[in-house]
């Protein structure tokens, strides 16, 4: 059974000016719903973050190669698969981690519809806050695979984007796969360069395929070049810590 670790309640926060007492609880909750996702999330080990869509079922094209890729990925390299949690995509990739016999984990967000938890996660954390939640999906993994989504998913791929070409991230390698999907954003991403809003060697942070098998190398490749192995900590009993 998974294990379930506290969410908040949150409020609309963008609203605009509030008063001091209010801007300061609001940042009390930030740090506190942090704080429960590094906790929560401490011990799962080096990651891989699939993103996509919440709207595909079971039997869709893009569930199933969502399945397909999780699994290698999980079964060849031994790495924990991360998404956010939910259903569709999400749910096709924690079921490929399963399914392989490796560690499946979510962070959840509360969302009025579509984002309950699916039933292949060893453990997930629930956050109010998307940034909180961006900033999870990103800190634990070592390379990102992106399949066919909506806003939210542009939103992680191109934030994800950003952070490897400005450097805040080094050297993790980013796959698109759905190239019937993406056919017009890549085209749109040519035409940044050559309008010069983008550099053409930007367009080597990304690796588009549909390939399960082609995917699975080219994450190798990366991981095997520039990870470095870091001593795990083990959790402390006195901090209520659990693995």
């Amino acid at each position: 059974m998974a294990k379930h670790i506290l969410g908040n309640k949150d409020a609309n926060y963008l609203e605009g000016p509030k008063s001091r007492s209010y801007e300061l609880l609001t940042a009390f909750r930030v740090f506190k719903e942090f704080l429960i996702g590094f906790r929560g999330l401490h011990f799962i080990g080096p990651c891989i973050t699939v993103f996509g869509s919440a709207r595909f079922t079971e039997g869709h094209p893009y569930y199933e190669l969502a399945r397909k890729v999780s699994f290698r990925l999980s079964n060849e390299l031994g790495l924990t698969i991360l998404t956010g949690g939910g259903p569709g995509i999400m749910e096709a990739a924690n079921r490929g981690a399963r399914e392989a016999g490796g560690s499946s984990i979510g962070c959840n967000i509360k969302l009025p519809f579509e984002q309950k938890e699916n039933p292949y996660l060893d453990k997930f954390v629930t956050m109010n806050y998307f940034f909180v939640r961006k900033v999870l999906l990103v800190k634990y993994s070592y390379a990102f695979v992106i399949l066919p989504g909506g806003f939210g998913t542009m939103d992680e791929l191109y934030e994800t984007l950003t952070l490897v070409q400005t450097q805040k991230i080094e050297d993790f390698p980013i796959v698109i796969m759905g190239m019937e999907y993406y056919d017009q954003m890549q085209s749109f991403i040519n035409s940044m360069v050559a309008q010069g809003t983008i550099s053409e060697k930007d367009l080597h942070l990304v690796k588009y395929t549909d390939d399960p098998e082609e995917a699975v190398a080219h994450i190798r490749q990366y991981i095997s070049t520039n990870y470095k192995a870091v001593t795990r900590h083990r959790p402390l009993w006195w901090l209520l810590e659990k693995a």
